[in-house]
């Protein structure tokens, strides 16, 4: 038995870290847990959803997969690669960015991640309260602070229980789909498709692939906020390329698998409604069997609502901490959950019944605000500091990386700019969008403008200060966990 082992068998239930270094003799978990992990957690409803819209909007069924396969593989790339930052740091996702931006100038790319959780807290409720509403007394008011305060509780609890839920759904999830879909593609391609349906006409459209893609895309570059959250746990000196790829594929399979079978449903049913159209796919299997799959999507949206709750309260601590130095106590997670729930239950109750309209517009936001952060967080691991910093001083507000740091900020500022000409969303059209036909091109903008300046920029950075500050660094936080 290990030391971590035996220090494990010692530890409460409820997890004890937060924003703070998890030291080495804590770090525990195997690197395959990562890929059941990614796997459930965007084997969600609103995946789906994302693969509604290259029907929607006139595209083949088969060029909106293409389109889907090629976006997921482009975004989920980025995403990945955060991974590796878990374990070299033991920090969570966003608090690192505190290297590039600072730790009040990081505040930006906080506020746009917040948003992100948030935002996917308030689709998820909505869509697992319907999913109960098939079986049980369908009432908002009822339902919406009752599924919150669930994930709050799961989230309290923590990394490790969140891994365990996740893990197992896998099982249940691919079983269950493994039997919708092939039902779906089978019924669907022996089946005339009525004229009413968006497949009757349905062909190619450039605007409709490449919105379809930078959709695709952009939702799970969207989980590159909170990659590092369940990573940090690992060992050190776990191989970056066995955790990458595990992350990768389960992440990637997941989300092609669920937005092919959205668009699927979207190209050969009428207005399809997520909810609806699982339970009458799943009662071609036998009668009943659709209510088993809404029931087993109701329960995926649950976990990942524990790990969005637990997101947003990890990075509006650290938001907090820059301003005003906190405590990573429990009693600090557990009023941050409350918070983040009581938030997203305001926003549950007042979202319009058209919440499908209002997805496509909160993921390609999304894209807008994350894409210059990866951009410059990823730069800045792999290519400026390689993975070596002082992670004591990213603790401190007034430590080694200041409170504003100008080259993340500025990379950030002017590649979110480089960007707004090429926005394509139902209230806002660039001008470069409108030339292009209504196509999104803003995320390789952000991506190229926002990476290459942080490049750049850093070309003054004091590697040699940096590095005495790592030796210091180290004996302090693993000086006092032994």
């Amino acid at each position: 038995m290990t030391s971590s082992d035996t220090a494990r068998q010692h530890e409460p239930a409820i997890e004890q870290h937060s924003i703070d270094y998890v030291p080495a003799v804590e770090r525990h978990g195997r690197v395959w847990h990562q890929g059941p992990f990614w796997f459930t957690g965007n084997f969600v409803l609103p995946t789906m959803v994302t693969g509604f819209v290259g029907p929607s909007m006139g595209l083949n069924v088969w060029y909106s997969v293409l389109a889907i396969v090629l976006g997921v593989a482009a975004g989920t790339f980025f995403m990945a690669f955060h991974a590796n930052q878990g374990p070299r740091m033991g920090l969570p996702q966003m608090i690192q960015s505190r290297a590039q931006f600072g730790s009040r100038g990081s505040a930006v790319p906080f506020a746009a991640t917040v948003f992100v959780y948030v935002g996917f807290l308030v689709f998820d409720t909505v869509l697992a309260a319907q999913g109960l509403g098939l079986w049980l007394p369908d009432s908002k008011p009822f339902w919406y602070p009752v599924l919150i305060a669930l994930s709050i509780v799961i989230a309290v609890v923590g990394h490790d229980l969140l891994h365990f839920v996740q893990r197992w759904l896998t099982y249940l999830l691919v079983l269950v789909f493994a039997v919708l879909t092939v039902v779906a593609i089978v019924h669907f391609g022996s089946h005339p498709t009525p004229a009413n349906v968006p497949a009757a006409t349905a062909g190619w459209g450039l605007t409709a692939f490449l919105v379809q893609f930078s959709l695709a895309a952009g939702y799970n570059i969207s989980y590159a906020v909170y990659v590092s959250d369940y990573t940090r746990y690992l060992p050190a000196k776990v191989p970056a390329r066995g955790l990458i790829g595990a992350v990768y594929s389960g992440a990637a399979f997941s989300a092609i698998w669920l937005m092919s079978l959205g668009a699927i449903l979207a190209g050969h049913l009428p207005d399809p409604d997520p909810i609806l159209a699982l339970r009458s796919v799943g009662d071609l299997v036998f009668p009943g069997f659709g209510l088993i799959a809404v029931m087993a999507s109701v329960l995926a949206l649950i976990s990942i609502m524990g790990v969005n709750a637990y997101g947003a309260m990890l990075t509006g601590a650290s938001a907090l901490d820059g301003f005003r130095n906190v405590r990573p106590t429990v009693r600090l997670r557990v009023i941050g959950l409350v918070v983040v729930g009581l938030v997203s239950l305001v926003v549950a109750l007042l979202i319009p019944d058209d919440y499908i309209g209002s997805f496509n517009n909160f993921v390609l936001m999304m894209l807008y605000f994350l894409v210059p952060w990866t951009a410059v967080n990823l730069v800045d691991f792999y290519l400026v500091r390689r993975g070596r910093y002082a992670i004591a001083e990213i603790l401190k507000p007034d430590g080694l990386y200041g409170r504003w740091a100008w080259r993340g900020v500025t990379a950030y500022l002017i590649g979110f700019a480089a960007m707004i000409p090429f926005f394509s969303t139902s209230f806002y059209a660039g001008p470069a969008a409108n030339a292009l036909g209504g196509a999104d091109f803003s995320f390789v903008v952000g991506l190229v403008v926002s990476g290459g300046l942080y490049l750049l920029f850093s070309r003054s950075l004091d590697h040699e200060a940096e590095a005495g500050a790592q030796v210091v660094s180290e004996a302090e936080l693993e000086g006092s966990a032994r």
